[in-house]
């Protein structure tokens, strides 16, 4: 019989299998900077994280690296811990979304061996949590009014009733292959909810997204787990549940599925940092000069996500969108000849 820890390798090796399968995603194929020659002879690789605000960083990290440093990219799509594993292995040469308040085992190892590395935040305020809307806890016809915190959940199980387990609410947790996955799943035993609520597990971020616009256009009740940036917090009203505060320790042990059972804690306010292969680190400087001063904001990217959202843009018309209007931003990420490359690229010259 295949242990535990045999199935998730044979898994991690089937999905980077299949991914190789339908070959490497391009992130754009148009015009690289003629007079820029990228410091590699091959593609830059980028981790094709299968979440908006990562595909949105994609986009914009592959703009510079075409037309500001000439370099051609592809991404190799997936989950978080396959691509981890490829990170480590050099089969992706960047990430440019590392949570670090729920760092998977993958990266851990990859890190404390030196075939990864951390340099530095993307954004620094990603916010996490359980949220329900908020007429399920507000106004004269609230089926809750009395839910504040996740200790409520246990008397609430009827508002949020799992059709398809009677007697039983749906919490819907995040996707299958996240840390936060085990995150929340380990929250649910540890507030005594794991007997009380399904544990749904959406196939994908757009399944999450579509299940929560659903129950709110109808103002049906719906207890998710969610995150900033994202499109869907700037466009429904909705409520965190409170929690006991973050501690460090407990919250060490929810992120390890072998750990003994730990007291259920909040996530952190969480600093999202860009990880890179160590050997594709040494090869490239230059780039990775440019990936450490790449720093935004939730509230930039999840203005952008929302436009993605509203006017139906892909993530490369977003990102040319972003940089566009944020070029004192970025200009201060890279070389003045650089800056002038990606400038005349966008038509800002």
């Amino acid at each position: 019989m295949m242990t535990h820890a045999r199935l998730a390798a044979a898994a991690t090796i089937l999905t980077l299998f299949l991914s190789a399968l339908a070959g490497p995603v391009p992130v754009r194929a148009d015009t690289a900077a003629s007079d820029a020659v990228c410091p590699l002879d091959r593609p830059v690789v980028l981790a094709g994280l299968d979440w908006d605000s990562a595909r949105f960083h994609n986009a914009v990290a592959a703009r510079i690296l075409q037309d500001a440093y000439g370099c051609d990219t592809t991404a190799i799509a997936g989950a978080t811990i396959p691509l981890t594993n490829g990170l480590a292995r050099g089969d992706v040469d960047i990430m440019m979304e590392v949570w670090r308040n729920s760092l998977a085992e993958a990266w851990v190892k990859a890190a404390e061996t030196g075939r990864v590395r951390d340099i530095g935040p993307n954004f620094p305020d990603a916010v996490q949590g359980w949220y329900v809307p908020r007429y399920v806890v507000e106004g004269p016809d609230a089926p809750a009014p009395d839910l504040k915190s996740v200790q409520d959940l246990a008397n609430y199980t009827e508002v949020f009733r799992d059709r398809e387990e009677p007697g039983k609410g749906r919490f819907y947790n995040c996707l299958a292959g996240w840390a936060c996955e085990i995150v929340n799943t380990r929250k649910l035993e540890a507030y005594g909810l794991a007997g009380l609520y399904t544990n749904f597990k959406p196939g994908t971020g757009e399944a999450l997204t579509a299940a929560v616009i659903a129950a709110t256009r109808r103002k049906k009740p719906i207890l998710f787990y969610h995150w900033t940036p994202s499109w869907l917090l700037g466009a429904i009203d909705a409520v965190k549940l409170e929690e006991p505060p973050f501690e460090p320790e407990a919250f060490d042990a929810l992120r390890r599925p072998d750990a003994p059972l730990p007291k259920g804690v909040a996530y952190p306010v969480a600093s999202v940092a860009i990880g890179v292969n160590s050997d594709f680190a040494d090869a490239a400087p230059e780039l990775i000069s440019m990936l450490t001063a790449y720093e935004t904001t939730s509230s930039l990217v999840a203005g952008a996500l929302l436009a993605m959202e509203q006017d139906k843009l892909t993530a490369e018309e977003a990102a040319d969108a972003f940089l566009k209007a944020n070029a004192p931003l970025w200009q201060g990420w890279m070389p003045a000849p650089n800056a002038a490359r990606l400038s005349a690229a966008l038509g800002l010259n």
